[in-house]
């Protein structure tokens, strides 16, 4: 049986090769770097084409496909979102994405996004903040101190230039994990006993919860003017995190207007409450944070053209690597038109 050709093979980069690629180019680099290239596609976005994820929900959690194009590349991300996951010590989120060449429709990069997409999320969240949160913003508070945490942290220590991180948890466990794994970081960490105790200061207020149902992590009274909101936790129908009235007194910035409507912390007001799109404050078509007073809020669900930024990241950064596998997953007869005589020159003798 002869070997495939190597237009059949498709690079996969595991698990345990992507967390060699991190840690080969360095973390922070990485998020600046997938940051970077997200707003290079935000800059181009009309080219792409939109929709809102497809979604498959059960009492348990939901599974999504998120597919985009820019007319040469094709990608998709395949994740979950399980909430209740850690109870049996799995991972609330889990994914996997591909690139594929548009004109041939061969897939040229198949990756592990589980790792990954904590990496993207963070980026994003970043991105956004460096047009939207206050000048000078040294400060953040994190709410929710689960696996996506010291990302947040860490991203915008890169790219915002924050110095100090004040957690809370519901589980002070998590708040203990979350503080343990950021010494030695760069960051004055502060673990606070309630929520009030960690925004009091603050100049960002991260949200990044889990729980699948709508919460209130953030009261109205608990918000004061001139702050930046990061709201990450709520991302599927039914899931928010902050009340109403704080959506209100917002000036509100969403990725895709189509689908943050129906998963983001909107879905509580009405359809035809205004917001902005982000590629258009980063494109220089309108302004982010205007005055010092403002309440600025980024209502993040997470975009398929943020995944495909990031693959596009690692497909070039694993050139003339070994932070990946040829996988021989295309047949390629030597007749295109033979697929079956391929098939039987496999048999055994």
């Amino acid at each position: 049986m002869s070997a495939p050709s190597d237009k059949a093979l498709v690079p996969f980069v595991s698990v345990e090769q992507m967390m060699g690629l991190i840690h080969h180019v360095g973390l922070e680099p990485m998020m600046v770097e997938i940051a970077q290239a997200i707003e290079e596609d935000f800059r181009r976005w009309e080219l792409f084409d939109k929709t809102p994820r497809v979604p498959s929900h059960s009492p348990q959690g939901v599974i999504e496909l998120m597919p985009t194009s820019d007319g040469e590349v094709y990608g998709f991300k395949y994740v979950n979102g399980h909430p209740s996951n850690t109870r049996e010590g799995l991972q609330t989120v889990t994914a996997f994405g591909l690139l594929a060449d548009v004109r041939t429709g061969y897939p040229v990069l198949l990756s592990e996004m589980t790792m990954l997409t904590a990496l993207r999320t963070a980026a994003m969240s970043a991105l956004a903040a460096k047009y939207l949160a206050p000048e000078g913003a040294k400060v953040m508070a994190v709410i929710g101190n689960g696996a996506q945490a010291e990302f947040q942290c860490l991203a915008f220590k890169a790219i915002c230039g924050i110095d100090e991180v004040r957690l809370w948890d519901l589980d002070p466990a998590a708040t203990a994990k979350c503080a343990a794994n950021l010494v030695g970081r760069g960051l004055e960490v502060i673990p606070c006993q309630t929520a009030e105790q960690a925004i009091e200061g603050a100049d960002i207020l991260t949200t990044v919860t889990a729980d699948k149902r709508y919460a209130t992590i953030l009261t109205d009274n608990m918000v004061g003017a001139g702050v930046h909101i990061n709201a990450i936790g709520g991302d599927c129908p039914g899931k928010t995190e902050l009340s109403p009235g704080i959506l209100r007194r917002s000036d509100i910035f969403v990725e895709y207007p189509e689908q943050t409507r129906i998963e983001g912390e909107i879905q509580q007001l009405d359809e035809d409450h205004p917001v902005t799109e982000l590629w258009r404050v980063m494109s220089g078509e309108v302004p982010g944070r205007r005055d010092a007073r403002q309440i600025t809020l980024f209502d993040s669900v997470g975009f398929a053209i943020e995944d495909f930024s990031a693959l596009r990241v690692v497909r070039r950064r694993i050139r003339g690597t070994d932070f990946f596998t040829p996988l021989d997953m295309l047949a390629d007869p030597d007749d295109p038109r033979d697929l079956f005589g391929m098939l039987m020159r496999a048999q055994s003798p």
